[in-house]
């Protein structure tokens, strides 16, 4: 039974998160680093002992290289979830990718010996994720959200949950600001997105390696930073190298698959001129329907077997 607390803490938190950060959504990057710091924080500390017993050759960069490769595998596994019949279950994701992204810095502060249940922890976290520009800004917010009641103003509730997505969508480094590119590659970027989504509500798991790719970027762009702010300059080893991810092989397998089930399902409609009230487009719309819930539902079965091997 302890196995499985360790196997993915930031899953079974993920909606209490959710909660929390939904009573003051303006509020996200504050309440998540109150947060962690509360639910992780006390737990982190002894993850690091036992992975410095695991491997007692390890120096302090051969530790963070294998904090960092294991941080970055997790969150990627757990935003690869997201798929076109999920998009409902995209906060809870993201809450749980958040927590394991935290968790990740956490565990490269305490290889530096840093206390990972000192408030300092959560100012420099959101320093580090660009919230701040200091740990003293930060740090004051931090306690002025711990004073703060409730509640987010006279935003609407569609308004105030779209802007919540994105919040998350940026601390996660899923959404970028402007990095200088040109005006035509800025709008690749978001046709291409636009496909995707497209695509994802026939073949939800289209979705697969998109996000896999845009968590695996993110998280490591953030331990980059974590690594230089807590060891002073980049570790090369905390860095995979350019061979193919295991994780990122199985979200693209998963996604051909989303993609051919369909197609070969309309390929079989038209070949065998199948017609309901002498139309083809409500056998086609069925045929549409039916693949997407199961390659979807297939999904969600798989990702659960997978999580309880784990545990």
């Amino acid at each position: 039974m302890r196995k499985r607390t360790r196997a993915a803490p930031a899953a079974g938190l993920a909606g209490s998160l959710l909660k929390e950060i939904l009573a003051e959504p303006g509020r996200l990057p504050e309440s998540l680093a109150s947060f962690s710091l509360r639910h992780l924080g006390p737990g982190v500390g002894p993850r690091v002992a036992r992975l410095r017993e695991a491997h007692p050759e390890a120096d302090a960069a051969a530790l963070r290289a294998l904090v960092v490769s294991r941080g970055r595998r997790a969150v990627t596994a757990e935003g690869a979830f997201v798929g076109g019949p999920f998009l409902l279950l995209i906060p809870v994701a993201f809450c749980g990718a958040l927590l394991t992204q935290v968790r990740t810095v956490l565990e490269i502060a305490a290889v530096d010996g840093r206390d990972t249940t000192d408030p300092q922890r959560g100012a420099e976290l959101l320093v580090l994720q660009g919230v701040y520009e200091d740990t003293d800004t930060a740090r004051t917010a931090l306690d002025r959200t711990a004073t703060r009641p409730g509640g987010d103003g006279d935003r609407g509730r569609v308004a105030g949950f779209r802007d919540l997505i994105i919040r998350m969508a940026k601390l996660l480094g899923l959404v970028t600001p402007d990095d200088g590119s040109g005006r035509w590659v800025r709008v690749g970027r978001w046709a291409l997105l636009g496909a995707v989504f497209l695509v994802g509500l026939v073949a939800p798991l289209v979705w697969l390696p998109y996000m896999a790719h845009g968590y695996y970027r993110g998280t490591t762009n953030m331990t980059d930073r974590a690594t230089v702010f807590y060891a002073g300059s980049p570790d090369p080893r905390s860095r995979r190298s350019r061979q193919l991810d295991p994780v990122m092989a199985r979200a693209g397998l998963k996604a051909f698959g989303s993609v051919l089930l369909p197609t070969v399902a309309l390929f079989l409609v038209i070949v065998t001129d199948i017609r309901i009230a002498d139309g083809r487009w409500p056998v086609v719309g069925i045929v549409l329907t039916t693949s997407c819930l199961a390659s979807g539902g297939w999904w969600v079965w798989l990702h659960h077997r997978q999580r309880s091997s784990r545990a």
